[in-house]
């Protein structure tokens, strides 16, 4: 790729990205790493309370890339079938003629996706793992552009099915926000009247939006190829094998810490910290980009054991303690 189409694929993801942070007021960390996830081609859990724009974030970002947006609302009486689609009997011929549903589109949310039972859940992860859809004897292939953002409450657990461990190593990047500071709430408020006051015209996406398709994968490639050095490599490792293995770098830190992340922790941190590096607009990833993404790549691999949970300690806190215990090589 030459230098110019990497200024181009630059300018227009910093353009996205200004645009999301001009829609979304006080939650600058979850447009960041939906765009790393974005870029690192992979998924993104956000879990917060409700009214804190996890919906309006995803909508911001579909309206700012090439593709189509679907919003799926997770019930307990929802079916595999409602998210996947169904083979849809043609008395005309007596045929059957495939009808797709909500999961063929390019940006997906997936609200309070804990709320569906396990066969639903199971329905979309396949979707998001292996970028198809098998209905019957028949398989479908889902966009090459294919982003999925699922949202979880943290305050009502009643009627739930919490995912399990292994189903939540399949997301990239785990997100937990809160309530924005007093100032974002007070820009908020300012934000959403003068919205009510403008016209759907001077609401629209900027001309610059939005970003083609193709221009997404150029970018791809280009994290890919940003530089990553045998040390940070050997941090990364070191990082993910604390995890499994605390025993070595704390007794303490060993009695809180029942199964450690998988390699797909390691991955995650591979692409994450490129894709971070690459917004940055830096050719290489620092000690400092794997930290920053510890806590969101972490805190849904690892599990605490009983111990840590009665002393009222939360992943994040573990997280911590091993970013202390591990040493930057």
């Amino acid at each position: 790729m030459s230098e110019q189409e990497s200024n181009t694929t630059g300018k227009a993801l910093c353009e996205l990205r200004e645009f999301m942070d001009s829609r979304i007021l006080g939650q600058s960390r979850l447009t960041s790493r939906m765009l790393v996830a974005l870029l690192a081609d992979g998924h993104i859990l956000v879990e917060g309370p409700p009214g804190l724009a996890k919906t309006r974030a995803v909508k911001t970002l579909a309206s700012g890339v090439e593709g189509d947006f679907q919003r799926i609302q997770f019930t307990p009486d929802l079916l595999p079938a409602d998210l996947t689609g169904t083979d849809v009997y043609r008395p005309q011929d007596s045929s059957f003629v495939f009808q797709q549903g909500p999961l063929f589109h390019h940006v997906i949310v997936a609200d309070e996706i804990n709320r569906a039972p396990a066969k639903v859940q199971s329905a979309l992860l396949e979707a998001m793992e292996e970028r198809q859809i098998s209905v019957g004897k028949t398989t479908y292939a889902l966009p090459e552009l294919y982003f999925v953002m699922a949202t979880q409450n943290p305050i009502e657990q009643e009627g739930t099915y919490p995912l399990p461990e292994s189903q939540l190593d399949r997301f990239l990047l785990k997100v937990v926000i809160d309530y924005p500071a007093v100032e974002s709430e007070i820009r908020i408020m300012q934000k959403v009247r003068l919205e009510a006051l403008q016209d759907e015209q001077e609401l629209s996406v900027p001309a610059a939006l939005p970003v083609a398709q193709q221009v997404l994968f150029d970018a791809r490639r280009e994290v890919l190829d940003i530089f990553v050095a045998d040390p940070v490599e050997q941090y990364i490792a070191q990082l993910v094998g604390a995890s499994r293995s605390p025993k070595s770098y704390s007794s303490d830190l060993a009695g809180l810490i029942q199964y450690g992340a998988s390699p797909r922790a390691s991955l995650a941190f591979d692409r994450c910290s490129r894709a971070l590096a690459w917004l940055e607009g830096r050719d290489y990833v620092s000690p400092e980009d794997v930290q920053q993404l510890a806590h969101e790549i972490l805190r849904h691999r690892i599990l605490l054991t009983y111990q840590a949970e009665a002393d009222g300690l939360s992943a994040d806190d573990v997280i911590d303690e091993l970013l202390a215990r591990v040493p930057v090589s």
